[in-house]
């Protein structure tokens, strides 16, 4: 379909956690996208490298690790951003940033050692970003721009299972909601009490920056002051529960949330940062709520979206075991099941919310 300025335009639809087929879309309040076309034609050329030759980054984009990764089976990821000089990032909703212009994000995946591809977004001001990947070759000499509806097979995951780059339309489902986000790059995520718990936790490296450091270089503005003086974390009662729940911020808030096209579903499972916030949405929306989707094999109105202390009748933790194209959530970007993360919210259903009573 058609946008505003004569802009291509797309959806994406799939079935939603609690069993709502639904269409994630380009919205009109998120700006225009820039075709993969326009996105230079090799990684070398993005800004990411001073020396592509020796692969040396360049020292003005800041690398970063949020302490949720997003699982992307099993990948090895390296993340850096670039915020133009005398910018900043404005944070007057402390959750969901706004970008400068000629901000850049990269993601490099690899596999088994190999990089595979690299991911790129760049806002380019006026509401429109770019989105684009790089398929690095056999023998990481180069890395060009992957076409816009993806590239198959590029790599092995395991045998028999390969990983997909993904096309343009796959990235704008995650990352456009009514304005386009960065994700992992966040208050929560760059918090500097980092839950040692996390499932695939990745190490705070030297040099890396934090919400700290943003605020300490005045590369960040408008935020919450309760941030310079206590460390964001999730308020939960035990290190099992704070860990369940960053997990589902991070791989399944990215939809989940009151910015997007699932608001009205209610089902709310992206961690708030703001100060007012009220009780954790994803207790409060998931926890003993029913949802349309139906577990094979059980009844009707046997299914919850969690149901404390009985995972056998969780529809999340169920949609999160499959890898049936039709069921398993996240819909895109995985092949196969997070089995750390599974065990994760099997314990913190069965263990930690067996007295649990939310109306």
């Amino acid at each position: 379909m058609r946008g505003f300025a004569g802009i291509q335009r797309h959806a994406v639809a799939f079935v939603s956690l609690s069993g709502v087929i639904i269409a994630l879309g380009v919205f009109p309040a998120a700006g225009v996208y820039s075709e993969v076309s326009t996105a230079p034609l090799n990684l070398r050329m993005t800004g990411l490298y001073s020396d592509f030759a020796t692969r040396t980054i360049d020292p003005r984009n800041l690398s970063y690790s949020p302490q949720y990764p997003l699982w992307s089976d099993g990948a090895a990821k390296r993340r850096w951003i670039f915020i133009p000089p005398g910018t900043s990032i404005d944070a007057s909703d402390p959750d969901v940033w706004v970008f400068p212009t000629g901000t850049k994000v990269w993601k490099e995946f690899s596999f088994h050692g190999r990089r595979v591809e690299t991911r790129l977004i760049e806002s380019l001001g006026g509401g429109e970003w770019r989105f684009a990947a790089y398929a690095w070759n056999a023998d990481e000499s180069d890395a060009a721009l992957a076409p816009e509806g993806g590239l198959r097979d590029v790599a092995e995951i395991e045998p028999g299972i390969r990983h997909n780059i993904p096309g343009v339309l796959d990235c704008k489902a995650c990352h456009v909601n009514r304005q386009t986000e960065l994700l992992g790059f966040s208050a929560l995520q760059l918090s500097p009490d980092r839950d040692p718990n996390a499932p695939h936790a990745e190490p705070f490296g030297p040099g890396m920056v934090n919400l700290e450091t943003l605020i300490h270089r005045r590369l960040i503005r408008n935020y919450p002051r309760e941030w310079a003086e206590r460390p964001l974390r999730i308020d939960a009662p035990g290190p099992t529960a704070r860990a369940a729940l960053g997990y589902l911020h991070a791989n399944c808030g990215n939809c989940h949330n009151k910015y997007g096209t699932l608001d009205a579903l209610n089902l709310l499972l992206r961690h708030v940062v703001a100060p007012s916030a009220p009780v954790e949405p994803a207790l409060e929306t998931a926890v003993n709520k029913q949802g349309r989707f139906r577990i094979p094999g059980l009844a009707p109105g046997d299914t919850h979206l969690i149901r404390p202390g009985d995972p056998a009748h969780s529809a999340v933790l169920y949609r999160m075991s499959t890898r049936n194209p039709y069921r398993q959530m996240p819909a895109l970007g995985t092949k196969i099941a997070d089995a750390d993360a599974v065990s994760l919210i099997q314990r913190w259903i069965q263990e930690d919310l067996g007295d649990h009573k939310i109306n």
